[in-house]
């Protein structure tokens, strides 16, 4: 995003909705000054804060820059052969069935409004859980931006793009989840965000959830308000 100097007014009325705080007001210059290194291109200045002279503007996005507002923006479609900015992800189980028994499905979202992620935040957490047995979900926007899935390594010259917020999505065995949440614990302490991470499992056949167990072993609490999904979908799959 950028900010026409000829036709800001110095109104700052754009300050307030950019949500990486990435505007500022150049109180020499008399005008709205937008730091494009921070900016994820998310264009919630453009849409909401109704600039009185439309001075805002979005420039045309060259790659690898319009992965910002494929991440950030809505509005903006995927490149990377999956729709949506995230997945249907791990609350949609019942009827994907990607997580049968057995196995733990993790979703670990880095950054949020207010703070972003730039996409060598998911080279990092990929690199630290790779060799404890993860299989990383193929319909996920994130897992095309791998130059290779095997080593975690990102696709060349994209690590420093900043986004809104990007999932990693992935599976492990019951056995191998503890370690993995122990290690994403760990990684959280060394990347310039927040993470987020979900869990989920099918329920076993004694009724009893294995991702509750795997989320204590782990040195996870598990939140009072977390989601159980109750299969009302149309599965897909059966048994």
């Amino acid at each position: 995003m950028r900010v026409d100097d000829e036709s800001c007014i110095g109104c700052f009325n754009c300050v307030a909705y950019c949500p990486v705080e990435a505007i500022r007001e150049d109180n020499q210059a008399g005008k709205a000054v937008i730091d494009e290194a921070k900016c994820v291109e998310c264009g919630v200045c453009l849409r909401s804060a109704d600039c009185p002279s439309d001075a805002l503007y979005q420039p045309e996005l060259a790659w690898p820059r319009i992965l910002r507002a494929e991440f950030s923006n809505p509005a903006i479609a995927l490149s990377t052969g999956v729709t949506g900015r995230g997945t249907e992800e791990t609350k949609t189980n019942d009827v994907t069935g990607r997580y049968p028994r057995g196995y733990i499905g993790i979703a670990t979202e880095l950054g949020r409004p207010g703070t972003g992620t730039c996409l060598g935040d998911i080279e990092r957490v990929a690199r630290a859980i790779l060799s404890l047995g993860v299989h990383f979900e193929k319909e996920n926007p994130t897992y095309n931006l791998f130059e290779d899935v095997t080593t975690g390594n990102l696709r060349e010259g994209i690590a420093e793009e900043r986004v809104l917020s990007a999932i990693l999505e992935f599976k492990t065995t019951e056995e191998k989840a503890p370690e993995v949440l122990k290690t994403l614990a760990k990684v959280a302490k060394e990347v310039n965000t927040v993470i987020t991470v979900n869990i989920a499992s099918r329920f076993a056949p004694d009724g009893s959830l294995p991702a509750a167990r795997v989320a204590r072993e782990g040195g996870f609490s598990i939140r009072p308000n977390g989601k159980s999904n109750l299969g009302l979908g149309l599965p897909l799959i059966k048994g």
